[in-house]
């Protein structure tokens, strides 16, 4: 599934500017071998945002996870950070993630909502290395305590003993094992009594969608609110394939984008919510059913179609025909700007890289991503050891490709068939939880889990309509991580807090 797994998600941001007081001493909270085996740092951080300071305490460490038959299976590594308040009404309480599968929480911490991030230039391009870890004036812990995890075989997280990493690359294990420590944070920190929300982003807002419904039915944990982050919900609305016509017709509107973005279009639309708009209802009415018809359609209707295709996206006619008017990404991405030597990014298609193969269909890197890797792995690790005082021996698993490889995603589906879906599973938590918020982000440029796939799956969740009003969606100039864009970070982080106030105050 290389082309056609989930792009690896993204997060991460950095945190602490401040005086650490580390306890680099083991948490002991009995007395069997397992459980002294949990190492837990704790240190205190101040952070000023808008000359108010924020006092916080800031956790970073592994826990112990057992799931089925009560044995310790993994360590499950994660970064914590408690503002430090007046008694009163308990803080909410967010749990993050990132995709992949195989991603760890480094992209939504570093580049999003932790209280420290990694300095990008404006359009989210890298700066010269080293890495700089800057103060987040845009952090969500003005708002929310944070916790961030690493499913097992990312970051420090870990199986134990004897067994293998194998067994948790698995769609409904994957779900389990994340239940479970969140079951185990609350307890273990006390905060029952705290509204929760759930951040998951790619892959991670899957995951997020299956724990809202397993947490209820599993250990009855009641949500406030889920944030998904550039989601997936449905599977065939992304993975390319001839007899699946949905991710062609769904992605097209991206390739408007990209192609406005660039200025490849025949005739240019003076603003791309025009453009958009035109795409959208054409794809619908006209390109769904046309594919549809397959060798059905006449030869004048499918140069029609095909000219209309060229019109909308950039790309010749001739090749459109040869791609029997069904383009898949990949190609897309190299063929818009072939003629500059120039590949386009499939996590933000505004970002380019050189092509190093321009005869090819297909490209070697992704501009929008692999240039990233570098600055939040590199600031992870320093961050980690140094802010945090957390020290391991094992490396940290920022994106870990043998996941993704390994992953098993037929497990959680009915008789081992068809797409993963997860779609039903929020709508039914959302029936039994009627207080459930839902708040959904998006980027234009995104060509990995493009806008307007998520636009069809949520009108086609079959939750009734009283409900509808509990979900909010929110598009951004920008990609996959629409974080990196700092006016999109800006426009985020103001959107996600609207949506906080909102949901604590039902």
């Amino acid at each position: 599934m290389k082309k056609q797994s989930l792009c690896f998600s993204i997060l991460m941001c950095i945190i602490l500017a401040g005086i650490p007081l580390g306890h680099a001493a083991d948490n002991k909270t009995g007395s069997t071998k397992k459980t002294s085996e949990e190492r837990i740092v704790t240190t205190e951080h101040r952070l000023k945002i808008n000359g108010k300071t924020i006092n916080y305490t800031a956790s970073a460490g592994r826990m112990n996870i057992a799931v089925d038959d009560g044995e310790q299976q993994a360590r499950i590594f994660f970064m914590a950070y408690e503002q430090k308040t007046k008694a009163g009404s308990p803080r909410p309480i967010t749990f993050a993630f990132n995709g992949g599968p195989g991603s760890s929480s480094v992209w939504l911490h570093f580049g999003a909502m932790g209280p420290r991030r990694i300095l990008l230039s404006n359009n989210g391009a890298p700066l010269p290395p080293p890495a700089q870890i800057i103060d987040n004036a845009y952090t969500w812990l003005a708002f929310t305590d944070l916790v961030f995890i690493d499913p097992v075989g990312t970051g420090y997280s870990r199986a134990q003993g004897e067994k293998k990493e194998k067994p948790y690359y698995d769609f409904k294990k994957d779900i389990e094992t994340v239940g479970e420590f969140i079951r185990r944070y609350l307890s273990r920190y006390n905060r029952w009594a705290s509204p929760i929300f759930l951040v998951g982003e790619s892959y991670g807002t899957t995951r997020a969608a299956g724990l809202t419904k397993h947490l209820q039915q599993r250990h009855g944990i009641t949500l406030n609110g889920v944030l998904l982050i550039s989601p997936v919900l449905d599977f065939s609305t992304i993975l390319f394939h001839p007899s699946n016509h949905l991710p062609y017709v769904l992605f097209l509107p991206t390739y408007t984008a990209a192609a406005w973005y660039h200025n490849t279009l025949p005739k240019k639309e003076p603003s791309l919510a025009t453009a958009l708009q035109n795409t959208e209802n054409w794809a619908m009415q006209h390109y769904l059913p046309g594919l549809a018809l397959g060798t059905a359609l006449d030869s004048q209707k499918k140069q029609e179609a095909a000219a209309q295709l060229s019109s909308c996206t950039g790309i010749a006619e001739d090749y459109i025909i040869k791609n029997r008017l069904s383009v898949p990404v990949f190609r897309f991405r190299k063929e818009l700007l072939r003629n500059k030597r120039k590949i386009i990014g499939r996590m933000d298609a505004r970002l380019t890289g050189t092509d190093t193969d321009i005869a090819g269909e297909s490209t070697s890197y992704d501009p929008s991503l692999d240039s990233l890797t570098g600055p939040f792995a590199s600031a992870a690790n320093h961050y980690i050891k140094n802010d945090l005082q957390f020290d391991s021996t094992l490396p940290y698993e920022y994106l870990n490709p043998q996941v993704s490889r390994q992953w098993t995603w037929r497990s959680g589906l009915h008789g081992g068939q068809g797409y993963i879906n997860v779609a039903p599973a929020l709508t039914d938590a959302m029936h039994v939880n009627k207080h459930l918020n839902v708040f959904i982000a998006s980027g234009y440029y995104d060509l990995a889990t493009p806008y307007f796939a998520v636009t069809y799956t949520l009108n086609h969740l079959e939750l009734e309509e009283q409900l509808r009003d509990n979900i909010t969606t929110c598009f951004y100039p920008s990609g996959h991580m629409m974080y990196i864009d700092l006016p999109s970070l800006k426009k985020l982080t103001k959107d996600v807090a609207g949506f906080y106030k909102k949901t604590l105050a039902q």
